[in-house]
C-alpha cells in the first residue's frame, strides 16, 4: 500500500528506528518547534515521509555541521521562506509565459524605457 508524501503514517518507534534515533529525540526536537507531527484521535504521534525528510535534514545540520538547535531552526525558517518565494517566482513566470503566449498586449500599445524605468504608453489609433 502506498502513501502519500505528506501522510502521517508512522509511528514514533519506527521513525526512531528507520532514523537510529532515541525516540527522545523526536520529542526534544517537537519541544523546540522544528517538527510538528500530526496526533491520532488517541494522541499518539504519527509521522509522514516529509517529516522524515525534514528530520534527516535536522540530524545532517547537527551532526554533520555541527549547528545548535537554535541555529537549525533559523536555518529551518530561512529555507521555508526561500521555498516559498521560489514558488511565487514560478507562478509569475508561468503568469508571464502564458500572457506573453496569449499576445495579451495589443499590436497598437508599446513599452518604452525610461532611464531603467518601464512604462507602458498606449498609443490611440486616430
Amino acid at each position: 500500500m502506498m502513501h502519500t508524501y505528506d501522510e502521517p503514517v508512522y509511528l514514533i518507534s519506527v521513525v526512531a528506528k528507520i532514523l537510529d534515533i532515541h525516540p527522545q529525540t523526536l520529542r526534544q526536537y517537537e519541544r523546540e518547534n522544528l517538527i510538528s507531527p500530526s496526533r491520532s484521535n488517541g494522541r499518539i504521534r504519527l509521522y509522514s515521509q516529509r517529516d522524515i525528510d525534514k528530520i534527516k535534514l535536522i540530524l545532517r545540520l547537527t551532526r554533520e555541521l555541527g549547528v545548535n538547535l537554535a541555529g537549525v531552526d533559523i536555518i529551518l525558517r530561512l529555507k521555508e521562506n526561500v521555498d516559498a518565494m521560489e514558488k511565487e517566482i514560478a507562478e509569475l513566470r508561468h503568469e508571464l509565459q502564458s500572457a506573453k503566449n496569449a499576445h495579451s498586449v495589443s499590436p497598437d500599445k508599446a513599452l518604452v524605457t525610461t532611464r531603467s524605468l518601464y512604462e507602458m504608453v498606449i498609443f490611440e489609433e486616430k
